[in-house]
């Protein structure tokens, strides 16, 4: 079947193209060059005075995972019955937070997104996070195996194993795993609160193993490097939500060592000590060293004013916010040897002064950082916001004087404390097209997505010229998933199921020897209840799987 997208205006920053009415064809779920004049149409849509971009990818949303389910399961109150009418083609579901796996899909779909991925699936517990991301429906799905807090490379590093020795470990993990990146989260910090450490700084020494953050990072920036994945160390820094930890963020910049490296929810990480809170704004200093150094790039996990849940991997931050817990309770846990889990609900209101600067902080934030192609459009789902809220983000971020209307009405001193005023840039069309699509299928290694060029598959999401872009991202007109119509007018009217992205570096087999003896000894489950394959992961219903090229490989 042939069908043929006409007249609408592209952007489509993979390809170049800026604002040009352009005719799109689509063909056996992939978009096609125009064909000759005999070639039949079948379907034709007229989308005169459409905006066209390719499906939105969000690069950093948690969507898998035993974090999700408990704070499902912690807050009933969050559960409501979703009042938006649905065809026998969907299925029910509930959540504002934290929503159930079906309504995930559904509500990401009918803002325009066609992929989402999961930042830290923990290697253990892999087959639980492709189990129910595989029943999120529409999107395609992808996960970063976490690593820097585990037994295993710990002891490796303690023993001083060459860098060939971990690359291989990390190989191995991300194939067992079935992932597309390596995630680090409070590096060697989740293991130390094993330990009765309550803080862990980048050179402060973890008081078991006797490894810094600074190491673990080091070591693993170059793993992911020398096997050529694509996308590169995916950090969750030391001293998240701690006052002064810019300086914690701006010495990780410098001491990777042009390593390529992603800081995310970076909002969290660029606090001050000035003013009568001790509580300020780093977010220029930080914006001013990811300009200069072209190897980093961020998402921002931007904080939106309401409630929400804070789920991480964590354990040490989360146990130190847990007094702040709204409604009052919260969950810590110990993962076997591998790491641990904090969940604690939170409100976020624009009348108290750290909220609102760290609302402020990121979107500060997001109008320092000059290369839109090295930041991205992140809450942090649900950290910061539930990622529905992203068509209000956007909102913010194009147009200066809705900005400032909401600039006005937080925390008086918090408004004192921030330069957002004084900043004039609004983001373009393009620009939310590339820090959305085109920038992020190039920073995750999507060979095949996040453009509109001819054998990309035809995600493609149209939606109506509006000048309120709140309104706008929130209901596109038509979204097309692999070349399939799933959403009209901003409801789902056809349910498809995605893929899995992952990647396939090599490794030595031999490292299979040690790490059998390995999980003989110290884990209760066996190696090879740990490695997913290829056909189990097909038995269990979590889809195809599309291995991506490593770089320097052919696609």
């Amino acid at each position: 079947m042939l069908i043929k997208l006409t007249g609408g205006t592209v952007y489509d920053p993979a390809s170049g193209i800026d604002g040009k009415k352009q005719d799109i064809y689509i063909k056996d779920g992939r978009i096609v060059n125009q064909p000759g004049p005999d070639v039949q149409v079948d379907k034709e849509y007229d989308l005169a005075g459409k905006v066209v971009m390719s499906g939105a990818i969000d690069m950093h949303t948690h969507i898998g995972g035993g974090k999700g389910n408990i704070a499902r399961t912690m807050l009933p109150e969050d559960h409501r019955q979703d009042p938006v009418h649905r065809t026998d083609v969907t299925r029910s579901g509930c959540g504002h937070a934290m929503p159930s796996t079906f309504v995930t899909g559904y509500r990401y779909a009918e803002m325009g997104y066609t992929a989402a991925f999961e930042p830290a699936v923990l290697p253990i517990n892999a087959r639980q996070a492709h189990m129910e991301m595989a029943d999120i429906p529409i999107l395609d799905k992808g996960g970063y195996a976490m690593l820097g807090s585990d037994d295993y490379l710990l002891r490796m590093l303690t023993a001083k194993k060459d860098q060939k020795a971990i690359n291989d470990y990390v190989a191995w993990t991300l194939n067992a795993a079935k992932a597309i990146g390596i995630k680090v989260v409070n590096p060697g910090g989740i293991s130390a609160f094993k330990f009765n450490q309550r803080k862990l700084d980048l050179d402060e020494k973890n008081s078991h193993y006797g490894i810094s953050p600074r190491e673990i990072l080091q070591v693993l920036a170059t793993a992911v490097k020398e096997l050529g994945v694509a996308h590169p160390l995916h950090v969750h820094g030391c001293n998240l939500g701690v006052p002064g930890n810019m300086d914690t963020t701006l010495d990780t910049i410098q001491g990777i060592g042009g390593l390529p490296m992603h800081l995310t929810h970076i909002q969290f990480h660029s606090y001050g000590t000035e003013g009568d809170f001790k509580f300020s704004s780093g977010a220029a200093q930080i914006a001013e060293a990811v300009n200069r150094n072209k190897n980093i790039t961020i998402d921002v996990g931007q904080v939106l004013f309401g409630q929400t849940v804070t789920a991480s991997g964590d354990n040490m931050r989360q146990h130190a916010n847990h007094k702040h817990a709204s409604p009052n309770k919260w969950v810590c846990m110990d993962i076997e040897c591998d790491a641990g889990c904090g969940v604690v609900p939170f409100k976020y209101k624009d009348q108290n002064f750290v909220n609102a600067l760290q609302w402020a902080i990121g979107l500060e934030t997001f109008l320092l950082v000059d290369d839109p192609w090295r930041i991205f459009l992140t809450t942090d789902h649900p950290n910061g916001a539930p990622f529905t809220s992203y068509p209000h983000l956007i909102r913010l971020l194009m147009d200066k004087s809705f900005r400032n209307d909401m600039l006005a009405t937080i925390h008086p001193e918090a408004q004192k404390m921030t330069t957002l005023a004084s900043i004039d840039r609004e983001y373009s069309l393009q620009e939310i097209a590339i820090l959305t699509r085109a920038g992020a299928a190039k920073l995750i290694g999507l060979h095949d997505r996040g453009g509109l060029s001819a054998g990309n598959w035809a995600d493609i999401t149209v939606y109506t010229d509006n000048a309120d872009r709140e309104k706008m991202f929130a209901k596109p007109d038509y979204v097309f998933k692999d070349g399939e119509l799933v959403v009209k007018d901003g409801t789902v009217v056809h349910t498809k199921w995605g893929t899995t992205h992952i990647v396939r570096p090599d490794w030595d087999p031999s490292v299979e020897k040690d790490l059998q003896k390995y999980f003989d000894r110290f884990l209760t489950m066996k190696v090879g209840n740990f490695k997913i394959s290829d056909d189990e992961f097909m038995d269990i219903g979590c889809g195809s799987l599309t291995a991506h090229p490593l770089k320097g490989e052919v696609a």
